[in-house]
């Protein structure tokens, strides 16, 4: 029997095991944390779990050659991931500042993983252990495998793939393709002969098309043209289906890379069983007098319910990473889990989350998806749900009620987020009142992203109609309980199709809410998003035509400003930006205005003892409100963050 304990992290832990090498180093930017929603962790166990002798190395120094030798050679390969978050996402705000904290790390220190990590570590790698097979994956290989943009430089990179001279690529989730992987090594195969597994991309000649594969425009073509990059984006994102997606081949030079089909969406049963591997739970007690892993102060009492979504936003990676057929675990899988959880010293008596990317999502969308996979003309719910939805919350409400039945647990959450608008076309369920019964800690966070029409077309998302319908049904529902409970709305500044025009109309809705947004995400383009190609090429995919996109910092600060208007920082961005609008309208003493006048503002500070800042100027060279909409991306771009997680 296998006594449960974290895996080795050196030689004398490896030494306890009896063990004198690994079969696989498995190196990651991130801290170990022994738990299922690190994805370095759920590779490790599974690798574990047949039989193979593995050892994480996380967050090696990537300045010093030795530290990736402190466990030896391994014997198959070194398997290398940058981490649960995108390295330059990890690093940097939406406005390329520094960010000072690292969630991921022992006391949440920064620094203590290189920019682009994957592909530093992969080369340090093939330093350190000469004619080792190296395998990349993880949200930063899986996001950056093909020709794309980088926001940090600015610039249109290889794939990540050839910069890290790895040997394969795993993107996706990648269980099934890491067990194939290992199993092929094991039994004597090399490299250059595993070419043909689904979830991986290979090195490829390009001299050597099969007739099945789609040739996507090359890297030099997407550099030199935005319109090839466009066309190129398209067909790579519609083919990520596992039914229907082909392989894809996208030449750089005299290189090339393919992607085979993706992977087979797991079980049922497969999910449990991975669920059910030995997981410790928490970091090494190595960070303990550091203070531990931030990260796990989230993820520790929570339950994940379930993988991918079909809801499809357009800023978000998930439909290039975990896909749109979601795979969800047995409700007997999570009860055993919440079981085990109860027992830990540190459990309050309350569960913080069940859920996945989309906590109300528990099945695929239509019978269809299983059989067939997702419509490539078509999505579920946008521009409104499919007349073919099988949405149905009652073996979701099943499983909540069960939860809160067990003993020891006070409350369970839903925190990971709802999609109202599949929750309103359930007609026939009670979900938004037992919701707000039960399941609701005085606020719930929602994502109605904006109010504009235009920009939620643009970002793939419902309209303010439908936001509005679902606040109106809260707020019933709390009526009929005689509770007080509040939506906390997510909202997004400076997504492309967002001029002054609509971030205006987002501060008049704020205003009109009566909220005051403590927290705004500022859109920072990621790889693998639709939203990002809009930024780049200032052209939506899907239809060619031009997209307006904010790109100036300076811009981007003014929109964010308006949404926050009530902080007095914010004042000189705020009027700035409603003079260049032509919106004076807004400045004033009337219920509607957003501030006061300058004059006003400048006499307040002078009676509190503030010194004052410089007043806003026109040098920015921004257009007016009407000269906006003519402007092209490329001269505003002159002129001037998804989570996202998984293995």
């Amino acid at each position: 029997m296998r006594i449960r304990s974290f895996l080795p992290m050196n030689r004398t832990e490896m030494k306890t095991r009896g063990w004198s090498e690994l079969d696989f180093l498995l190196i990651t930017g991130d801290a170990y944390v022994d738990h299922p929603s690190f994805g370095i962790s759920v590779i490790a166990r599974i690798l574990e779990n047949q039989n193979f002798r593995v050892g994480i190395l996380a967050q090696p120094d990537w300045k010093d050659l030795q530290a990736f030798g402190v466990m030896g050679k391994p014997r198959l390969a070194c398997l290398i991931t940058g981490g649960n978050l995108d390295s330059m996402v990890d690093h940097y705000t939406a406005a390329k500042k520094k960010r000072q904290k690292d969630v991921y790390s022992p006391g949440g220190e920064a620094g203590l993983r290189p920019d682009r990590a994957t592909i530093v570590y992969s080369n340090r790698v093939r330093e350190a252990f000469p004619g080792v097979p190296v395998v990349i994956g993880g949200i930063e290989a899986s996001l950056r495998r093909f020709a794309h943009y980088d926001y940090w430089s600015n610039e249109v990179r290889r794939s990540i793939l050839l910069d890290s001279q790895a040997d394969l690529l795993v993107f996706g989730m990648g269980e099934k393709a890491i067990v194939e992987i290992a199993e092929r090594l094991q039994n004597g195969e090399t490299m250059a002969q595993i070419t043909n597994v689904r979830g991986t991309m290979v090195p490829y000649s390009p001299e050597n098309i099969d007739k099945e594969v789609l040739v996507l425009p090359s890297f030099e073509e997407v550099v030199a043209d935005k319109k090839k990059y466009a066309e190129a984006f398209w067909v790579q994102y519609n083919q990520q289906d596992p039914f229907r997606g082909k392989p894809m081949l996208q030449v750089h030079n005299r290189k090339g890379v393919l992607q085979n089909r993706p992977s087979l969406p797991l079980n049922q049963a497969e999910m449990d069983a991975i669920y059910a591997l030995p997981f410790m739970g928490s970091y090494h007690p190595s960070y303990e007098e550091k203070g531990g892993v931030p990260a796990i102060e989230e993820v520790e009492f929570s339950l994940t319910s379930a993988r991918g979504c079909y809801g499809a936003c357009s800023f978000c990676a998930l439909t290039f990473h975990q896909g749109r057929i979601i795979q969800s675990r047995s409700a007997e899988s999570i009860i055993q889990e919440a079981e085990q959880m109860i027992w830990n010293s540190r459990f309050k008596g309350y569960i913080h989350d069940v859920g996945g990317p989309t906590a109300n999502f528990r099945r695929p969308s239509c019978q269809k998806q299983l059989k067939s996979g997702t419509c490539s003309h078509k999505q579920c719910l946008f521009p409104k749900p499919c007349d073919k939805l099988d949405i149905d919350h009652e073996e979701y409400l099943s499983l909540l009620r069960r939860l809160r039945s067990l003993p020891k647990v006070k409350k369970v959450f839903v925190r990971s987020g709802i999609r109202y608008d599949a929750v309103l076309a359930d007609v026939k369920s009670e979900f938004i009142r037992e919701l707000c019964e039960h399941h609701v800690s005085g606020q719930l966070k929602v994502a109605p992203e904006h109010v504009s029409d235009e920009v939620l077309r643009y970002m793939g998302k419902p309209g303010k109609k439908v936001y509005e319908k679902f606040v109106q049904r809260f707020k019933e529902e709390n009526e009929k309980l005689g509770k007080k409970q509040y939506l906390v709305p997510y909202l997004m500044s400076s997504h492309p199709g967002s001029t002054l025009k609509e971030a205006i109309e987002l501060a008049e809705y704020v205003r009109d809410m009566g909220v005051n947004p403590e927290q705004v995400q500022d859109f920072i383009p990621t790889p693998g998003t639709l939203s990002t190609c809009m930024y780049y090429t200032g052209l939506d995919p899907h239809t060619m035509e031009k997209v307006y996109v904010p790109r100036s910092m300076h811009e981007k600060a003014m929109q964010r400003a308006l949404i926050q208007y009530r902080n007095p920082k914010n004042y000189e961005l705020v009027r700035e930006a409603l003079l260049l609008a032509h919106r004076e309208d807004l400045i004033g003493y009337g219920p509607k205005c957003l501030i006061r006048p300058l004059k006003i503002v400048a006499e307040d500070r002078n009676k509190q003892g503030i010194k004052s800042k410089k007043g806003p100027t026109r040098r920015s060279g921004m257009k007016n409100k009407r000269s906006e909409h003519k402007s092209t991306p490329e001269r505003a771009g002159r002129r001037g963050r998804s989570k996202a997680g998984g293995k």
